[in-house]
């Protein structure tokens, strides 16, 4: 783990000509943030709870006690992402955030007193893969514009903000009834939306109209508002 700034640079490339070609998407263990599942279900032009039910498997974080999401690999084929073909991933366009952040890391803060997100990157430079052997070379800063990173990077960081609150205000696991309500909003995202629109669960709540309206046909609108409900639901919106 080599800590780099946004401006330096580092030599990788990984295409069909480098010999370990799909190497990393064997052995998973890969964690699904919410946007990812957001992402990928849409790409799969699939509902958020059948996504969830034939690709993800779900467990309790040990450190934060709240639901994590990873993608269930295909047990048959060395824990082999079910993504992935021999010509690269199927999902490309729509792959995780750690997929498209590899070979770099990315760790954040949040300030609690200025609300300001701090952000270090670090180079993951693995023995078993030679891309780190090509001649290409970027910055930090070009590789997140190129791997359309800025938009996962700003949805996740909200999901940061969630978990801070957690571990401020609460340990241990939530309960029943904030577990589901966290699952839906964060990550089953179809069933949040119809618990809305068609069950009136946000009835009382005060939500900005135009939010609440673009959220009906918005997934990206629809998630950022289920953060919000979180905060104020489960959290109280950190009182």
């Amino acid at each position: 783990m080599i800590p780099l700034s946004i401006k330096d640079t580092f030599q990788f490339s990984c295409s069909e000509q480098v010999p370990c070609f799909n190497e990393c998407c064997q052995d998973l263990n890969q964690f699904l943030t919410p946007f990812d599942i957001l992402r990928l279900k849409q790409h799969l032009n699939l509902p958020s709870n059948l996504f969830l039910e034939r690709y993800t498997s779900q467990h309790t974080g040990p450190e934060t006690g709240l639901p994590v999401v990873t993608l269930k690999p295909d047990h048959s084929q060395h824990l082999t992402c079910p993504f992935v073909t021999s010509k690269g991933c199927r999902v490309y366009e729509n792959r995780p955030a750690s997929c498209r952040t590899y070979p770099l890391v990315r760790m954040a803060a949040r300030s609690r007193e200025t609300g300001k997100i701090s952000e270090q990157y670090f180079l993951l430079k693995e023995p078993h893969c030679l891309g780190f052997y090509q001649v290409q070379t970027q910055t930090v800063q070009q590789w997140v514009t190129d791997q359309g990173l800025n938009v996962y990077n700003q949805m996740n960081d909200m999901l940061m903000e969630i978990i801070g609150l957690k571990n401020r205000l609460m340990s241990g696991r939530l309960d029943t009834k904030s577990t589901f309500l966290f699952n839906m909003a964060c990550y089953d995202l179809d069933t949040f939306r119809s618990h809305i629109f068609d069950r009136g669960i946000l009835h009382n709540d005060s939500i900005d109209p135009d939010a609440l309206d673009k959220a009906k046909h918005d997934d990206v609108a629809l998630l950022k508002l289920g953060f919000k409900w979180i905060k104020d639901t489960i959290f109280k919106n950190g009182t």
